[in-house]
């Protein structure tokens, strides 16, 4: 069975990116997802809170709140990639609207307006070659259960400093 290890997880939250794009808000952005880069007429048409809870597999109350940044990947008007800073701006009047919280889970929808949308999470900016760089990764179905568990023996083996019989709990 092929599982994906949660813990190896790239996700930022809104305060993160915001905070990194306004350290380079001159910079070109490029969201860059299935190996390619987003093209340079992207849009970003529609950002989204939404607050959910829900019951997961093991049934076991589960509450968050995600922001939905919908990117539209287009080539239009000989545009150039936008600058971070208008991006940070976009997301800035929204929240300005809808009172988005820094702290929730980003995913970013992302479709050319053929293809379906597909959901991706964002890894941490980084500047490369005279650009913002924001690579996106498919945002996976998970067992929350399993991920808790995957954490906590994470947290436990990380803890011990020598074999079971001297670890220094």
């Amino acid at each position: 069975m092929n599982v994906i290890d949660k813990t190896q997880s790239s996700d930022i939250d809104l305060g993160a990116l915001l905070s990194a794009l306004d350290a380079n808000a001159g910079v070109p952005l490029v969201f860059r997802y299935d190996d390619r880069d987003v093209r340079t007429g992207y849009h970003v048409t529609e950002v989204k809170s939404g607050r959910f809870d829900a019951l997961d597999c093991g049934g076991n109350p589960e509450s968050w709140t995600e922001i939905f940044i919908q990117l539209w990947d287009v080539d239009e008007d000989a545009r150039m990639h936008m600058p971070a800073g208008k991006f940070a701006a976009i997301i800035r009047k929204v929240s300005e609207h809808v009172g988005l919280p820094m702290s929730a889970k980003l995913t970013f929808e992302v479709s050319d307006g053929v293809a379906p949308m597909a959901l991706y999470c964002a890894s941490t900016p980084q500047v490369r070659d005279a650009v913002v760089r924001i690579d996106l990764s498919p945002r996976p179905a998970s067992c929350k259960p399993r991920d808790r568990w995957l954490e906590e023996q994470t947290r436990t083996s990380s803890s011990c400093c020598g074999p079971a019989s001297t670890c220094c709990a």
